[in-house]
């Protein structure tokens, strides 16, 4: 009965895509979406979507398989860090928040170049895709995406999702929920890296633990 029910929703959700689904008007394609893929509202919107991809999260924030298959997909970063900043402000435990080190990139090839007028506190406000955020709450016990390939031979890459079971102040041990290492306890280091991204006009490093909290994530990173 599931995969019959997810071969219906794969099917409309290709016909959406495909825009064999819905009405279509001059600027416009009007989609009526199922009764049973809506999220009744009070009025908090993140609080109704939070309960339902995550029911009684505070008594299955220890059941590491809980957090295995859930994840609220949203188009936006600005709606994600939205919501994982309320489902954290739900859970137990202390919040630890690490911030990033910031530098500026020193190019030996570049001597003549004059000195960059960036400053640490200008760095630490510099947000682009791609880029780790100088700014990383955390709690033992929630779900964390890796992004970065760190073993790919293990299983340890890009999109790699973990659990949050001890943090240190310049490791974290965590357990693998994804992938080939299920179950399997790991340690991810802060990394030194400098973004590429075209719209930055200067070239800068940041330390940061290569993770973000999942609660929520992008379709695209989906």
């Amino acid at each position: 009965m599931i995969i019959k029910e997810d071969c219906i929703f794969s099917d409309w959700v290709l016909g959406v895509g495909d825009g064999t689904i819905g009405e279509i008007t001059d600027d416009n394609i009007k989609v009526q979406i199922p009764d049973d893929l809506l999220i009744n509202s009070s009025g908090d919107h993140i609080a109704s979507i939070v309960d339902c991809i995550y029911p009684s999260i505070l008594h299955n924030i220890h059941d590491l398989s809980f957090f295995e298959h859930r994840a609220i997909l949203t188009p936006k970063n600005v709606i994600i860090d939205e919501i994982n900043d309320y489902v954290l402000s739900q859970t137990p435990n202390e919040e630890k928040t690490y911030l990033s080190c910031d530098s500026p990139y020193a190019d030996n090839q570049m001597i003549d170049r004059p000195d960059d007028v960036q400053t640490l506190e200008f760095l630490n406000t510099v947000n682009s895709p791609g880029l780790l955020n100088h700014k990383l709450k955390l709690k033992v016990g929630i779900p964390v995406m890796l992004l970065r390939n760190l073993h790919i031979t293990t299983g340890m890459c890009n999109g790699t999702r973990l659990i949050i079971t001890r943090m240190r102040r310049y490791v974290l041990e965590e357990k693998v929920i994804s992938g080939s290492n299920i179950w399997e306890k790991v340690y991810i280091p802060r990394l030194s890296l400098t973004p590429s991204y075209p719209k930055i006009p200067f070239k800068f490093q940041r330390k940061q633990f290569p993770i973000s909290v999942y609660f929520a994530m992008t379709i695209n990173k989906s």
